[in-house]
């Protein structure tokens, strides 16, 4: 049993990732670490937009970042997607034991 704290964590975190340009970010930052200017150019979107949804993913925990010169690099975060995995790996396990499983009426 997780606590609530972390179920609350989970629910943020699927809230967050079901933006898409959030989730394109994530996807990117999977590969390599980006500056801002790097996931303008990746995304297409405004510089404005991808720091809003980069706010987003840092109040989120999903992400973190890394001064540079004049820049900010971004990284994500593996321990978040970890424990975001395992949340749903065991709703995947429970849905395969909930096949042969019916509640009488």
């Amino acid at each position: 049993m997780t606590s609530p704290n972390t179920d609350a964590s989970i629910g943020v975190l699927f809230k967050v990732l079901a933006d898409p340009l959030r989730r394109r970010i994530v996807e990117l930052l999977a590969w390599e670490q980006l500056c801002t200017c790097h996931l303008v150019e990746e995304t297409g979107a405004g510089q404005t937009t991808v720091s809003n949804a980069l706010r987003l993913l840092r109040d989120a925990r999903v992400v973190e970042t890394e001064p540079c010169g004049r820049f900010t690099y971004y990284r994500l975060r593996p321990e978040v997607l970890h424990t975001l995995a395992g949340q749903v790996a065991q709703l995947a396990a429970g849905a395969d034991a909930a096949q042969t499983r019916k509640r009488p009426c």
